[in-house]
């Protein structure tokens, strides 16, 4: 209602499909050519959360992602089921596919013995299907590692299957919230971010955006980070294959190392830089 007062349009969606996407677009004419301008984060809008929650965003003009933007837009405020997307994975409608193909892109590489890795940043892992999956990489030889902050049902009471599975968990002065995906098989890696965890409800019944990281740059900013925090060794915990948790402590010698204390540190000399 305050939005209305001010003069905001403001629209509502399908009752039984929540929006979890955190996405703005910007439209501008520049010369004859309206260009578009799309953030995608993995956090909501909120000053509060943006304070308190560790999370990342996408700026862009691709023109690609800002028609599938558009074109979401479009289909939530009429209330229609989008046919296609072009570089986006979008719920519930293409998502649990396009994170399936990538699954099994790498149980295929890991399989043909190529290169093979997964790693996921998420808040959950809950899903079977995402789950078998996952299992089905570690036992053709993929290297699985998670970084899961709250709940995550992967068992780990199978060591036979999933040796080369690892799931830490980083806690810290802010909430780990930043939903990231990386998926290596053979001479390819894609990177996605995203609003999704891998839940049944995220999956199927929400609307949520997972959006590729094209540029290299960026790409290995997002690889730096998973490196950074599966080195945590003040702040995380590891799952054991009994189900239970063991806190990660440093070689004999060396100092405890705090990933958000590392990651701080160098978002302060970016903005240094900038």
């Amino acid at each position: 209602k305050a939005l209305e007062r001010a003069g905001v349009d403001v629209f509502f969606g399908e009752p039984d499909l929540k929006v979890h996407a955190k996405l703005t677009m910007l439209a501008r004419q520049e010369h004859s050519v309206t260009r578009r301008y799309v953030h995608i984060g993995t956090g909501n809008y909120h000053a509060s959360n943006a304070s308190n929650y560790e999370d990342v965003g996408l700026f862009t003009a691709d023109a690609e992602i800002g028609a599938d933007v558009a074109d979401l837009f479009n289909a939530v405020t009429a209330r229609t089921k989008p046919v296609s997307f072009r570089k986006l994975l979008v719920g519930p409608w293409f998502l649990r596919d396009g994170l399936m193909r990538e699954l099994d892109a790498v149980t295929t590489a890991a399989r043909a013995g190529d290169r093979a890795r997964i790693r996921l940043k998420v808040n959950a892992v809950a899903d079977p299907g995402i789950i078998d999956a996952l299992y089905a990489a570690a036992a053709a030889g993929a290297k699985v590692e998670i970084v899961a902050r709250g709940i995550c049902v992967l068992r780990s009471g199978f060591p036979t299957r999933n040796v080369r599975i690892t799931v830490r968990s980083v806690l810290g002065r802010f909430l780990e919230h930043s939903r990231l995906f990386t998926f290596e098989a053979g001479d390819r890696t894609s990177t996605w971010i995203g609003s999704a965890d891998l839940m049944p409800r995220n999956l199927d019944r929400r609307v949520e955006v997972l959006a590729p990281i094209e540029s290299p740059r960026l790409r290995a900013e997002i690889g730096d980070l998973f490196d950074t925090l599966l080195a945590d060794t003040r702040f995380s915990w590891q799952l054991e294959h009994d189900g239970s948790w063991s806190r990660t402590a440093p070689e004999p010698g060396e100092p405890p190392v705090s990933a958000q204390e590392v990651l701080m540190h160098r978002a302060r000399e970016g903005a240094g830089r900038a």
